[in-house]
């Protein structure tokens, strides 16, 4: 049996050039370049009918380690919680007041980005410290 070498995060949303641009900002992804023959993003686009126009944009890791994220359009809103969601990484290996001031700075930098804080889960003994949020169409994920 052969192992997964690759996956991709795929995120339904309403907007997903704005989705994506989000999450660019928030883990230090990148727009891939656009494909072969076309000079932008903004030049395939208008090349594809109306109708899906605008559906569908990707980020990737620039190292090349992390996954590509792929958010496409659907026509519902999101209305439960996620059953799957992203930790995003930013005080591993802190403990303590010092991991909670970095979730603070991160959460503050990504409440600025359109980001919603949602709440802390404090420490328990067990597990660290970390914050819940929102992205901007509503998808949770934490800081951890």
């Amino acid at each position: 049996m052969a192992s997964v070498k690759q996956f991709q995060v795929t995120f339904d949303c309403a907007e997903p050039e704005r989705v994506a641009r989000f999450w660019c900002e928030v883990l230090g992804y990148v727009v891939p370049p656009p494909p072969e023959g076309f000079a932008t993003w903004d030049d395939f686009d208008r090349s594809l009918p109306p109708e899906r126009q605008g559906s569908a944009f990707a980020c990737i890791d620039p190292s090349g380690v992390g996954p590509r994220l792929y958010f496409q359009r659907v026509p519902e809103g999101k209305v439960v919680k996620n059953r799957v969601h992203l930790d995003v990484r930013v005080g591993a290996g802190l403990v303590g007041e010092e991991r909670l001031a970095r979730l603070e700075d991160e959460c503050a930098r990504l409440v600025a980005l359109g980001a919603v804080r949602v709440r802390l889960l404090p420490a328990d003994g067990v597990n660290e410290s970390c914050i819940v949020m929102r992205d901007i169409e509503g998808n949770e994920f934490c800081l951890d």
